[in-house]
Protein backbone atom coordinates (compact mmCIF):
# COMPACT_ATOMS: atom_id res chain seq x y z
CA UNK A 1 0.00 0.00 0.00
CA UNK A 2 1.48 3.34 -1.03
CA UNK A 3 1.80 6.06 1.52
CA UNK A 4 -1.11 8.46 1.34
CA UNK A 5 1.42 11.22 1.07
CA UNK A 6 1.76 14.44 2.93
CA UNK A 7 2.29 16.78 -0.02
CA UNK A 8 5.93 17.05 0.97
CA UNK A 9 5.23 17.86 4.61
CA UNK A 10 6.50 15.48 7.26
CA UNK A 11 8.12 13.08 4.80
CA UNK A 12 11.18 11.23 5.96
CA UNK A 13 14.08 9.51 4.32
CA UNK A 14 14.77 5.86 5.05
CA UNK A 15 17.54 6.91 7.44
CA UNK A 16 15.28 9.27 9.36
CA UNK A 17 12.51 6.69 9.70
CA UNK A 18 14.96 3.99 10.76
CA UNK A 19 16.52 6.30 13.34
CA UNK A 20 13.12 7.25 14.73
CA UNK A 21 12.49 3.59 15.66
CA UNK A 22 16.09 2.58 16.39
CA UNK A 23 16.21 0.28 13.36
CA UNK A 24 18.85 -0.31 10.74
CA UNK A 25 17.87 0.85 7.26
CA UNK A 26 18.27 -2.68 5.91
CA UNK A 27 15.36 -3.75 8.16
CA UNK A 28 13.03 -1.30 6.41
CA UNK A 29 14.31 -2.46 3.03
CA UNK A 30 13.67 -6.07 4.03
CA UNK A 31 10.15 -5.24 5.17
CA UNK A 32 9.60 -3.51 1.83
CA UNK A 33 10.85 -6.60 -0.04
CA UNK A 34 8.33 -8.67 1.94
CA UNK A 35 5.47 -6.36 1.00
CA UNK A 36 5.03 -4.86 4.46
CA UNK A 37 6.00 -1.36 3.35
CA UNK A 38 5.52 0.43 0.06
CA UNK A 39 6.99 3.92 0.43
CA UNK A 40 6.52 6.69 -2.10
CA UNK A 41 9.55 7.64 -4.21
CA UNK A 42 10.82 11.06 -5.10
CA UNK A 43 11.97 12.10 -8.58
CA UNK A 44 15.40 10.64 -7.87
CA UNK A 45 13.92 7.29 -6.82
CA UNK A 46 14.65 7.77 -3.13
CA UNK A 47 12.20 6.35 -0.63
CA UNK A 48 10.01 8.89 1.12
CA UNK A 49 8.03 7.82 4.15
CA UNK A 50 4.94 9.66 5.33
CA UNK A 51 2.59 9.45 8.31
CA UNK A 52 0.97 6.23 7.08
CA UNK A 53 4.36 4.57 6.81
CA UNK A 54 5.26 5.74 10.30
CA UNK A 55 2.06 4.13 11.60
CA UNK A 56 2.74 0.93 9.65
CA UNK A 57 6.27 0.61 11.09
CA UNK A 58 4.92 1.13 14.61
CA UNK A 59 2.28 -1.56 14.00
CA UNK A 60 4.87 -4.01 12.63
CA UNK A 61 7.01 -3.49 15.71
CA UNK A 62 4.04 -4.04 18.03
CA UNK A 63 3.11 -7.25 16.18
CA UNK A 64 6.72 -8.45 16.32
CA UNK A 65 6.88 -7.70 20.03
CA UNK A 66 3.75 -9.84 20.42
CA UNK A 67 5.69 -12.69 18.83
CA UNK A 68 4.21 -12.65 15.32
CA UNK A 69 6.43 -13.45 12.38
CA UNK A 70 6.74 -11.21 9.35
CA UNK A 71 4.71 -13.56 7.14
CA UNK A 72 1.86 -13.49 9.65
CA UNK A 73 2.10 -9.72 9.95
CA UNK A 74 1.93 -9.41 6.17
CA UNK A 75 -1.18 -11.62 6.12
CA UNK A 76 -2.82 -9.54 8.85
CA UNK A 77 -2.01 -6.28 7.11
CA UNK A 78 -3.24 -7.59 3.76
CA UNK A 79 -6.66 -8.72 4.94
CA UNK A 80 -9.70 -6.60 5.62
CA UNK A 81 -11.87 -9.67 6.16
CA UNK A 82 -12.70 -10.06 9.85
CA UNK A 83 -13.09 -13.87 9.63
CA UNK A 84 -9.68 -14.25 7.99
CA UNK A 85 -8.08 -11.97 10.56
CA UNK A 86 -9.66 -13.98 13.38
CA UNK A 87 -8.47 -17.25 11.85
CA UNK A 88 -4.89 -15.93 11.71
CA UNK A 89 -5.06 -14.57 15.25
CA UNK A 90 -6.64 -17.76 16.67
CA UNK A 91 -3.72 -19.82 15.35
CA UNK A 92 -1.25 -17.32 16.80
CA UNK A 93 -3.06 -17.33 20.15
CA UNK A 94 -2.86 -21.13 20.33
CA UNK A 95 0.85 -21.06 19.53
CA UNK A 96 1.37 -18.43 22.21
CA UNK A 97 -0.53 -20.54 24.76
CA UNK A 98 1.83 -23.43 23.99
CA UNK A 99 4.90 -21.22 24.44
CA UNK A 100 3.50 -19.88 27.72
CA UNK A 101 2.93 -23.43 29.01
CA UNK A 102 6.49 -24.35 28.08
CA UNK A 103 7.82 -21.23 29.79
CA UNK A 104 5.83 -22.03 32.94
CA UNK A 105 7.26 -25.56 33.00
CA UNK A 106 10.76 -24.12 32.60
CA UNK A 107 10.16 -21.67 35.42
CA UNK A 108 8.87 -24.48 37.64
CA UNK A 109 12.05 -26.48 36.99
CA UNK A 110 14.30 -23.50 37.69
CA UNK A 111 12.44 -22.49 40.85
CA UNK A 112 12.53 -26.09 42.02
CA UNK A 113 16.31 -26.07 41.57
CA UNK A 114 16.54 -22.86 43.57
CA UNK A 115 14.63 -24.33 46.51
CA UNK A 116 16.13 -27.82 46.40
CA UNK A 117 18.18 -28.74 49.47
CA UNK A 118 20.11 -31.55 47.75
CA UNK A 119 23.77 -31.02 46.90
CA UNK A 120 23.15 -32.60 43.47
CA UNK A 121 20.02 -31.10 41.89
CA UNK A 122 19.62 -34.23 39.74
CA UNK A 123 18.84 -36.11 42.96
CA UNK A 124 16.10 -33.70 43.98
CA UNK A 125 12.66 -35.41 44.03
CA UNK A 126 11.01 -32.40 42.37
CA UNK A 127 13.60 -32.38 39.58
CA UNK A 128 13.16 -36.11 39.01
CA UNK A 129 9.37 -35.76 38.94
CA UNK A 130 9.56 -33.03 36.30
CA UNK A 131 12.03 -35.03 34.20
CA UNK A 132 9.81 -38.13 34.47
CA UNK A 133 6.79 -36.11 33.34
CA UNK A 134 8.75 -34.66 30.43
CA UNK A 135 9.94 -38.00 29.07
CA UNK A 136 6.70 -39.84 29.88
CA UNK A 137 8.55 -42.25 32.13
CA UNK A 138 7.21 -44.27 35.00
CA UNK A 139 10.57 -43.81 36.74
CA UNK A 140 10.34 -43.17 40.48
CA UNK A 141 10.11 -39.51 41.36
CA UNK A 142 12.24 -39.88 44.46
CA UNK A 143 15.92 -39.07 44.75
CA UNK A 144 18.74 -39.87 47.07
CA UNK A 145 17.80 -40.05 50.70
CA UNK A 146 19.29 -37.43 52.96
CA UNK A 147 21.72 -40.04 54.24
CA UNK A 148 23.23 -40.19 50.77
CA UNK A 149 21.91 -43.64 49.82
CA UNK A 150 20.70 -44.09 46.25
CA UNK A 151 17.12 -45.14 45.50
CA UNK A 152 16.45 -48.84 46.10
CA UNK A 153 16.24 -49.82 42.43
CA UNK A 154 17.20 -48.18 39.18
CA UNK A 155 15.85 -50.99 37.05
CA UNK A 156 12.16 -50.10 37.33
CA UNK A 157 12.12 -47.62 34.44
CA UNK A 158 9.30 -47.95 31.94
CA UNK A 159 10.18 -49.70 28.71
CA UNK A 160 9.69 -47.53 25.66
CA UNK A 161 6.82 -48.54 23.46
CA UNK A 162 5.10 -47.08 20.45
CA UNK A 163 4.68 -43.35 20.99
CA UNK A 164 6.61 -43.41 24.28
CA UNK A 165 9.79 -41.54 24.89
CA UNK A 166 12.76 -43.51 26.17
CA UNK A 167 13.30 -42.75 29.85
CA UNK A 168 16.46 -40.96 30.85
CA UNK A 169 18.60 -42.03 33.79
CA UNK A 170 19.35 -38.94 35.87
Amino acid sequence: MKSSGDNGANVMSIGALAARFGLATHVLRHWESMGLLDPARDAGGHRRYGADDLTRVAAILIFKEAGLGLDTIRSLCATVDRATRHEILRAEAEELRSRIAAARASLELIEGGLTCEYEDVTQCPNYRRLIAEQVGSQAPAHGRARGGKPPASRGDRARPGPGRARSVQV
